[in-house]
């Protein structure tokens, strides 16, 4: 089939309209923190899900539509960083700190803060994508902490710890799966995101008791997340330099 002329009206408007759906994640944003405020901590992460479907789709569709090529005057991927800012960083830490999942007084604070600061500094980092498509340091996923404090229920000590020890993960040099686009294992890693969406999706509908089983599943999903990224990080580089 003929690609459509990359200067056309009908690509340039479906360009504009993908940055339109990138960019209704502030939207969402704004919804998660509303949410946070009036004591609905699943309303949140529902809306955190429709971030997250948005953020892994757009890249997708925007690639496809050439929109780099279209709109050459738009910054889709500043746009993008904005947005994830947001919903994976902002709106999380609003949720975790209103919902008190967190310790009280200054320490809670100090806590609260350390995961915006360091995601500050990973956003506008050059290489926090890497050219091979990877994350570099742990990739600003406060909204996946954020899901299962709640649906887990975790104590505020325990929420402080992983905060904590993911905030300094963020300097770490480990190069994190970026599900969609790294190539390695990238059919595997399409499908078991999927799954962990739909888990995700599951386990909000069992609230406020969610089943043992699909918890198994969804963790299941962050240990094969963080085994391969250990793995292509520093056992694939090893094995090709012997």
């Amino acid at each position: 089939m003929r690609e459509p002329f990359v200067g056309s009206t009908r690509l340039r408007l479906a360009g504009l309209a993908l940055h339109a759906y990138t960019a209704s994640g502030t939207v969402l944003a704004l919804l998660i923190v509303i949410a946070a405020i009036d004591g609905d901590a699943v309303r949140a992460l529902w809306l955190g899900l429709a971030a997250l479907v948005i953020d892994g789709t757009d890249g997708m569709i925007a690639r496809r539509l050439r929109v780099k090529e279209t709109i050459p005057w738009f910054d889709g991927a500043m746009l993008d960083n904005i947005v994830d800012y947001l919903t994976y960083a902002f709106a999380p830490i609003v949720l975790l700190w209103t919902g008190d999942y967190l310790p009280g007084g200054w320490y809670g604070a100090v806590l609260a803060a350390l995961p915006l600061l360091a995601s500050s500094y990973q956003f506008c980092r050059t290489d926090a994508k890497t050219d091979d498509h990877f994350f570099l340091g742990f990739p600003s996923y406060w909204n996946v902490v954020a899901f299962y404090v709640v649906v887990l229920g975790l104590a505020p000590a325990a929420t402080g710890v992983i905060l904590l020890v993911c905030s300094i993960l963020v300097f770490v040099p480990v190069k994190y799966v970026y599900p969609s686009r790294t190539k390695a294992f990238r059919s595997m890693n399409l499908l078991t995101t999927a799954i962990w969406l739909g888990s995700y999706a599951v386990l909000l509908t069992q609230m406020p008791d969610p089943s043992a089983i699909v918890v198994g599943i969804s963790l299941a999903y962050l240990v094969y997340y963080g085994v391969l990224s250990l793995y292509l990080t520093f056992w694939v580089p090893r094995r090709k330099a012997a």
